[in-house]
């Protein structure tokens, strides 16, 4: 009987979910739990966990070496050279593709879909061309020579992200896709979110085993589908098409009330799903997302006026070299004096300065100071002055006060 090697894809810096596969259910990590149901089919010779070189990925290794498994640590962002060079050291000639991120994966799926591969006489074959089963019940299975052929000519990123899409669009390719006796892929059994484990856990609560077939599962659907809730509103495979920055962004707002610390960034107000969210360099006008991708920043330049640009050399000269003598003590730096001198006499309205660390802090200050002086306590509004009650309460009683001061949907909860 022909058999297959298994190769799981493992690392610990997911995006959305970091560390997610060492998350335990039970008293089992979601690695250990999915090797164990993997474990024991009759259709293949060997499991490898092809992981990367970091750090925090040497605890996957101390799961490998636990149980015994062959441990592989390659690239960490071309996944697809990762697997190539894994299913190399180990002389793999006919490959399964799994996913850390499925605990529960039903060994009998992957060897009926083994068993048809090699009886068809496959190049490639899976579950997941036209999904019919529950996400997390993803397999696929292919050819070491489609492998190579992959890893030498595919070039875009998704591709070498993914591992096998340029295989999938090989012209002429033998391939077949297994399909459910019915289309149960709203179902989900993997795990990229939270909530998702909180699904996970339910399901082993009911079963209290790890051994429980995929058909289990889906009479346990039917019958408590109070279980599946928490994460049913997730679209399958969405990360496959998300960019890095709103991987994060759904991140970012799991933790941090209203997503980001400055409203004016928030991304679901500019391009809601598309928006990059993140930078991870800027220089001049330019600035490049998470992925690498750089754009022209016309839209507010670091919200506010930004004459010089991004990371202007003079600029960063200063401010490394006062970095290099110390910024911070418990006492004043004379900085703040020359800048106050500096701004006093650009400005001969003003005769003392103050400087705060965000817009709505200077508006707070401003207004506290006005009162002060003034005796009066109204304030006439002419524009966005941030997110401080006396500010918002001007929308209490009628929700569109504030749409045309150049921010819109500015919540008033909480303002009494």
């Amino acid at each position: 009987m022909k058999k297959a090697d298994v190769i799981i894809q493992a690392r610990y810096n997911s995006t959305r979910f970091p560390g997610k596969i060492l998350e335990k259910i039970g008293n089992k990590t979601v690695l250990e739990i999915l090797i164990s149901r993997v474990a024991k089919s009759k259709k293949i010779s060997k499991i490898i966990v092809a992981s990367t070189n970091n750090l925090l990925d040497k605890k996957i290794l101390k799961i490998c070496k636990k149980l015994n498994i062959s441990f592989f640590a390659g690239d960490g962002n071309d996944v697809l050279k990762r697997y190539f060079e894994a299913a190399k050291k180990f002389n793999c000639k006919d490959i399964v593709r799994i996913t850390s991120d499925c605990p529960f994966l039903d060994h009998r799926i992957m060897d009926k879909i083994i068993k048809i591969y090699f009886e068809r006489k496959l190049e490639y074959c899976s579950n997941t061309l036209n999904p019919t089963f529950a996400d997390g019940q993803d397999v696929e299975i292919f050819s070491f020579s489609q492998l190579k052929n992959a890893n030498n000519y595919a070039k875009f990123f998704f591709d070498r992200e993914h591992v096998t899409p340029f295989i999938k669009k090989t012209p002429n390719l033998k391939k077949f896709n297994f399909l459910d006796n019915k289309n149960n892929s709203k179902i989900r059994l993997t795990l990229d979110e939270p909530e998702d484990l909180e699904v996970l856990k339910n399901v082993y609560g009911y079963f209290k085993n790890t051994h429980f077939s995929y058909a289990n599962i889906k009479s346990l659907y039917i019958k408590k589908k109070k279980l599946f809730y928490a994460n049913s509103k997730i679209i399958r495979d969405e990360g496959s098409v998300m960019s890095k920055g709103q991987k994060m962004w759904k991140r970012a707002k799991k933790i941090i009330p209203g997503g980001t610390m400055l409203f004016s960034k928030n991304p679901d107000l500019q391009l809601p799903n598309k928006w990059p969210a993140y930078f991870s360099k800027s220089k001049g006008y330019n600035i490049w997302d998470l992925d690498n991708k750089k754009y022209s920043d016309l839209f507010s330049m670091g919200i506010g006026t930004n004459s010089l640009g991004y990371s202007h050399p003079l600029v960063d000269k200063k401010v490394l070299k006062t970095i290099s003598n110390g910024n911070m003590t418990s006492l004043n730096s004379i900085e703040e004096i020359q800048l106050a001198e500096k701004l006093i006499s650009m400005h001969p309205w003003a005769d003392q300065a103050r400087f705060t660390r965000s817009g709505g802090e200077a508006n707070a200050v401003a207004i506290r100071i006005a009162r002060a002086y003034s005796g009066k306590d109204k304030i006439a509004v002419c524009g966005y002055h941030g997110w401080h009650d006396w500010y918002l309460s001007t929308n209490l009683n009628d929700k569109k006060n504030l749409d045309k001061h150049l921010l819109r949907n500015l919540t008033v909860k909480g303002v009494p």
